[in-house]
């Protein structure tokens, strides 16, 4: 009786170690906030542990509706995430951006929402067929999907928000069976975007495509049409980049070389190794970094929480939050896989892929290994939109694994 009772819940592994990581994440807020002059960050935890209270109900909501509903009411979610993206447009705010939605002395940020409506979008899109797509031709309509919100994110501008838009596009189109060959061929054109900006490296990219292309020998045409795509986005990298903000290039150029600029742009990822690298084994103790405690390290409640991390609880306190990481995604691949239908396993692999995809981004700019991109650590950062936004997909995720 008691398990039936609690079969809503799903897999009890994947829910508790996501509210765990939840726990640990008010409790690294808190200890971010602990400065020698107290701001405005020192009692933003207590925001943080109402979100998570939120999320804690939406999380049971969610979990309780049939995948059905969900599969139905998809085009709906679809089309509200947009018009908020549309929305932020005209009346949006923020640092450099126009990424957050204000209500009094609360905020929205729409492009959580549209990962959460593009992901479900492509998901009803792509299941239910027969047979898995291999002409490009006819993947138009996830590709819109896709690049609609993209877009839409691209001219707040928010780059590390509308990257993962291709993220999600790729997992669904990889969980629906798609050929890996046409999954290369339409994102192509995106990489040859990313690498225009360095005229070597994106001629060494074409030249792979070509190669592919001849090698693989797809469709004349799509042949033809992939190549002169990524003619094409090798030659907007230049105007595209002369459209982006000066922080943005910035960000971009200290990823390179941070001692270009110290005290401006390459301040976050000089202040972030210092932070993580005085850690050592065990850190500095829980509240009592240095580095954190005089402010000189930024953005330390939010896209530079897991240098707190790295600073106060040391090597083996990282290797256990980032166990904690692999647990989590490990059983979300597996309520994926065990799926009673495709659309639920597209959903739940698409939160795979965006959660593995902030993780990645997420601590590899921390450390030096990708350009600051402002992706929030999932569970960890301080944010309201998207805590509310990851437990949704707890929820989707104990869903499927409920319906299983």
């Amino acid at each position: 009786m008691k398990t039936q009772r609690l079969r809503w819940l799903g897999d009890p592994a994947l829910v508790g170690s996501a509210f765990l990581l939840s726990f640990i994440g008010v409790a690294m807020i808190w200890s971010a906030g602990q400065l020698d002059v107290p701001s405005a960050v020192t009692e933003i935890w207590k925001r943080q542990a109402l979100w998570l209270a939120i999320a804690a109900v939406v999380f049971l909501v969610v979990s309780r509706v049939p995948l059905r509903w969900i599969e139905g009411g998809s085009s709906l979610v679809y089309v509200v995430s947009i018009a908020l993206l549309v929305l932020v447009l005209m009346v949006g705010s923020g640092p450099g951006t126009n990424s957050w939605l204000r209500f009094g002395s609360y905020s929205l940020q729409p492009a959580e929402v549209a990962k959460l409506g593009t992901l479900l979008m492509l998901a009803r899109v792509l299941s239910g067929r027969a047979d898995p797509e291999a002409r490009l031709s006819r993947l138009w309509r996830p590709l819109l999907i896709a690049a609609v919100p993209f877009g839409l994110v691209l001219l707040q501008p928010d780059l590390g928000s509308a990257i993962t838009f291709g993220v999600i596009l790729v997992a669904a189109l990889y969980w629906a069976r798609v050929p890996l060959f046409t999954v290369f061929m339409l994102v192509s054109p995106g990489v040859s975007l990313l690498l225009g900006f360095s005229a070597t490296v994106w001629g060494v990219w074409f030249v792979i495509v070509v190669l592919l292309m001849y090698l693989r020998r797809p469709f004349l045409l799509e042949g033809i049409a992939v190549t002169l795509a990524n003619l094409a986005a090798g030659a907007l990298a230049t105007p595209l980049w002369a459209q982006l903000a000066p922080y943005q290039q910035n960000r971009l150029l200290v990823f390179l070389d941070p001692g270009r600029d110290p005290r401006g742009a390459g301040w976050h990822l000089i202040q972030s190794q210092v932070a993580i690298g005085s850690g050592g084994l065990l850190g500095q103790g829980f509240g009592n970094g240095p580095q954190k405690r005089l402010s000189f390290l930024p953005e330390q409640h939010t896209d530079f929480i897991f240098s707190v991390v790295g600073e106060e609880l040391g090597f083996f306190g990282v290797l256990v939050l980032l166990a904690l990481y692999a647990w989590l995604l490990r059983r979300l691949l597996e309520a994926a896989s065990r799926s009673p239908n495709e659309f639920g396993g597209i959903v739940v692999f698409c939160v795979f892929a965006v959660w593995f995809a902030h993780l990645l981004i997420n601590v590899g700019m921390t450390v030096g290994l990708m350009p600051v991109t402002g992706l929030p650590l999932p569970f960890l950062s301080y944010g309201g939109s998207f805590l509310l936004m990851t437990f949704v997909g707890v929820g989707l995720a104990a869903r499927v694994w409920s319906e299983s």
